[in-house]
């Protein structure tokens, strides 16, 4: 069975930081194009990272610039992203989502999706 799980979200102070996981099954992550996705109440589900399968190439989307870091371990089959500066509006659910070919920031692109992983910033 083809699965992605994230891990390591929790609840942190405003200018904390968290370091998500997300590890595959099933598959092995390093020919596909990983992004993380959040979604807070009420708001539609936003691209914030995307790493690509062929030479790690990284891109991010504004609202994290500078503060998150994503960055891929191939020997554990696992993507991470490194959150610093956090800010109450960071407050989200965040997956993990895998596609063959380059990267990419709609949801509808993606093939693999993990089931979530919550992260609150509030003081």
């Amino acid at each position: 069975q083809l699965s992605l799980v994230e891990s390591g979200g929790g609840t942190v102070q405003p200018g904390g930081s968290l370091r998500l996981s997300c590890q595959a099954s099933g598959f092995t992550l390093n020919m596909y194009a990983v992004a993380w996705f959040r979604q807070a109440p009420g708001k539609e589900r936003e691209g914030v990272s995307c790493i690509t399968g062929t030479d790690d190439t990284t891109t991010y989307q504004d609202i994290v610039k500078g503060r998150f870091t994503i960055s891929r371990d191939r020997a554990t089959n696992t993507v991470y992203l490194q959150m610093n500066s956090l800010k109450p509006e960071d407050t989200a659910v965040y997956y993990c989502a895998a596609r063959r070919g380059v990267h990419a920031y709609t949801p509808a692109a993606y093939d693999y999706w993990g089931q979530g992983t919550q992260v609150t910033v509030s003081s």
